[in-house]
């Protein structure tokens, strides 16, 4: 709606300072941001051309309001009062984002090195869990992606990674609408993905 493009505009000017654009140090000023373990991968998040439609790969060193439009986007509910083919629409625009996140080389493949550092870093705040542990959840995690996505897989085979394909085989089921949002509260504005 119009009000909320508005409060997005007044909050994209307090994040870059009444400046005509942001770039990934304005963020640091959004305190709760902070306490988020994938922080720097929300934060990438912005600026992956991905994400902005600008591209296969890369990143952007700005963005301006018109791109924190699109990228605030992703985060607003998903309208059930649209057709079945638009919120499945919906529903994969959001995922497609969450997949950019994790794979962060662009290749297309959410490889197993790629989801330890995820895992790790969503553990990093909780010291009973040493790296290794993380790494061994990480393991078992991308072996049940194996098991949904691939089946019975032959002793020798390896499994190479999450397309974007398993990916929405893995979500299907779970409301994205609970673990991907962006609270408003005191113009601070938190995105939060887990």
């Amino acid at each position: 709606s119009s009000e909320q493009i508005e409060q997005l505009h007044r909050r994209f000017k307090q994040l870059s300072g009444d400046q005509p654009t942001i770039r990934k140090e304005n963020f640091n000023n959004v305190p709760d941001l902070e306490l988020n373990p994938i922080r720097s991968k929300i934060i990438r998040a912005f600026f992956d051309n991905r994400n902005l439609r600008k591209g296969p790969s890369g990143l952007a060193d700005e963005i301006n309001f018109e791109d924190f439009l699109t990228i605030m986007s992703y985060f607003r509910p998903i309208d059930t009062t649209l057709g079945e083919e638009q919120v499945e629409l919906s529903r994969k625009e959001k995922l497609r984002f969450l997949f950019h996140m994790y794979d962060s080389d662009s290749d297309g493949r959410i490889t197993l090195e790629e989801y330890r550092n995820v895992v790790e870093e969503l553990l990093s705040g909780n010291p009973h869990i040493e790296k290794e542990s993380a790494r061994s959840i990480a393991d078992g995690a991308m072996m049940e992606a194996a098991s949904v996505c691939v089946g019975q897989m032959e002793p020798d085979q390896v499994y190479e990674g999450i397309t974007f394909e398993d990916f929405l085989k893995i979500w299907q089921g779970i409301d994205i609408e609970t673990k991907m949002h962006v609270r408003f509260l005191n113009m601070e504005t938190i995105a939060l993905c887990h």
